[in-house]
């Protein structure tokens, strides 16, 4: 249950990030829906700098859902091979752009219930694509910085990550879901760093449960 506190506590970091990150947006490079989502797909537990370095040349071989529903799977994989994990990526690559080409007219459907039925496409994938892609900010996407920024600041005591995208939705105003997303990411990478957090120069340190 949501409390005053905790939502003026959640107002006050998403302001503060704003200050600090106001041009922060996904550094994920792409042209298109389908492009965002194979991103997106090829970033699980992967650096998104890596994953740039990999689509430009995927997508000039693969621009659109059928030329990666059509590939040859050994072939994808080898383009994909250094994101990791790639033949797992590239079967999940390939079944979801053949069911756009089957189900959706070659077209990435624009809804949370539809993109979940592509396979490999968990909420964290369809936030990305719906929010950066079509503009929609259905949930809040919750990936390693995320969850454990959230936890953190006191925002969320959950785990899951489904749970954790809940509180936070109770706790932001929709149309800021994804930009704090964003914003927390680039806190993660930059000052609140997993293994050696920069506690003395982080500007929610007096908002910060774990230090407190």
């Amino acid at each position: 249950m949501k409390t005053p506190n905790q939502l003026k506590k959640a107002l006050e970091i998403l302001k503060i990030l704003k200050q600090l990150y106001p041009d922060a947006t996904c550094s994920l490079t792409y042209d298109s829906p389908v492009q965002l989502l194979v991103a997106t797909i090829l970033s699980a537990q992967c650096t998104d700098e890596r994953v740039n370095k990999v689509t430009p040349e995927l997508f000039t071989q693969f621009p659109d859902a059928k030329g990666l529903a059509n590939a040859d799977r050994e072939v994808l994989e080898t383009w994909i091979r250094s994101t990791g994990f790639y033949r797992n990526k590239a079967k999940n690559i390939q079944g979801a752009c053949q069911k756009i080409v089957a189900d959706f007219n070659g077209q990435v459907p624009q809804t949370m219930e539809e993109l979940l039925l592509l396979p490999g496409v968990a909420r964290k994938t369809a936030n990305v694509v719906l929010a950066h892609a079509f503009g929609i900010n259905a949930g809040v996407t919750v990936d390693t910085h995320v969850k454990r920024l959230s936890q953190r600041l006191g925002l969320t005591k959950a785990t899951d990550p489904v749970k954790i995208e809940k509180d936070l939705m109770a706790l932001l105003p929709q149309k800021d879901w994804e930009n704090f997303s964003i914003r927390i990411i680039y806190h993660g990478r930059q000052i609140c760093k997993a293994r050696t957090p920069n506690c003395q120069d982080c500007k929610l340190a007096h908002l910060c449960s774990f230090i407190g």
